[in-house]
């Protein structure tokens, strides 16, 4: 536990400072705080990533309590730290379950949601997975959930745009050798084939490695029409540079990960051309979301790392306000299992980052995937699969 970061939150931007925000002349929330477990990577290699995400959070949390809370009950999250590593991931649930008593709680990154799920069926608390991408995850579980549509969406969907609107006929993938790359990198080769094309490179790399020559020299001697990576954020900017400097020119395509400023910053040139998806509208496409970059120019002078997870973290506690909106107006006890019911009967949820949200029979949600091409640096938008 000594890796873990323990900060109770009611509404702040900051870890741990406990404030409550107002709007002026909004009466504050008066009632018991109405809690729920966030657990996210806050330190180690995923950090930058999970910081953003929590700040959106806790933006949201804000917001909500400016606005009365729920039924004049204030929303409290209880945040802790996983590093993105299944262990701390597995010690920060069991408090939030056993300590906290929370009956609801997010996380994230694939390894996390999987590890942590026996915890949420056993002790019937409800696990909303808000940005992992696992096919596996929607077999978790009666209680596990995910907000973020996997990765049979929007890999899947970008797959079929390489073969049949881009006119590859062969394809290269790399991927890292984790639950995050794994069946990713397996979608996109089924995916591509079924659309007619020719895997001709299928490598994987190690979680830990820094130097991935080996897997791009069997690449370039299959001489790709595209080159798919489905890699983490942190190690994806490693990969297409060393692609790069190996001499590949092909076009590199990757998922959600890449759409990410600090990637193209990485990156510079060798970023020019790379195929992105992104499973939330961008700013050019949505005036909220236009207003919550703004307010990270505002407030932070950037825009965040992750633009597409930061939209899902802000809207969760949107969603659990409401799964708790519909207990108290039914007069239902605050439990894990009516947590879950609610969350059934609700079925649809309009949420403010990533509009309509409607969960399926199988526990997956369905979304229209954007697809970008880095274009001087920026991310220009070039179809929407739905």
């Amino acid at each position: 536990m000594k890796h873990l970061r323990r900060c109770v939150v009611a509404s702040a931007i900051l870890l741990g400072t406990g404030l409550l925000a107002h709007a002026q002349g909004t009466p504050a929330p008066t009632k018991e705080a109405l809690k729920f477990g966030l657990a996210m990577p806050l330190t180690g290699s995923q950090a930058l990533f999970g910081a953003d995400q929590v700040k959106a959070a806790q933006w949201a949390v804000e917001d909500i309590n400016a606005k009365g809370g729920i039924d004049g009950h204030p929303l409290e999250m209880v945040l802790l730290d996983t590093q993105a590593d299944p262990r701390l991931g597995i010690n920060a649930v069991n408090r939030l379950v056993n300590v906290d008593k929370v009956p609801v709680f997010g996380t994230a990154w694939s390894a996390v949601v999987k590890s942590v799920a026996p915890i949420a069926n056993r002790s019937q608390v409800v696990e909303l997975s808000v940005g992992a991408n696992s096919p596996d995850i929607a077999k978790l579980g009666d209680y596990v959930y995910t907000t973020y549509p996997l990765a049979d969406v929007d890999v899947r969907a970008q797959a079929r745009y390489a073969h049949d609107t881009l006119k590859k006929a062969t394809a290269a993938v790399l991927y890292i050798h984790n639950d995050s790359g794994i069946e990713g990198a397996r979608i996109y080769r089924d995916s591509f084939k079924e659309a007619g094309g020719k895997v001709v490179a299928f490598e994987a790399y190690d979680a830990q490695a820094t130097d991935y020559t080996g897997a791009i020299l069997k690449v370039r001697a299959a001489n790709p029409d595209i080159i798919h990576i489905q890699g983490l954020v942190a190690d994806l900017p490693q990969v297409v540079a060393q692609l790069r400097q190996l001499g590949l020119k092909q076009p590199v395509s990757t998922y959600s990960a890449g759409y990410n400023p600090k990637v193209v910053e990485q990156l510079g040139a060798a970023a020019e051309g790379m195929l992105v998806s992104a499973l939330a509208p961008s700013a050019e496409q949505s005036p909220a979301v236009a207003k919550f970059v703004d307010r990270w120019q505002q407030t932070e002078k950037r825009v965040p790392n992750g633009l597409p997870y930061t939209q899902y973290l802000y809207d969760m506690p949107y969603l659990i306000g409401q799964l708790y909106a519909h207990l108290l107006k039914t007069n239902q006890p605050l439990t894990g299992p009516n947590m879950k019911k609610a969350l059934v009967e609700i079925g649809k949820f309009d949420l403010p980052m990533t509009g309509l949200l409607e969960f399926t029979k199988d526990h997956r949600v369905n979304k229209p995937v954007y697809l970008f091409e880095v274009k001087g640096g920026k991310f220009v938008p070039v179809a929407t699969v739905k």
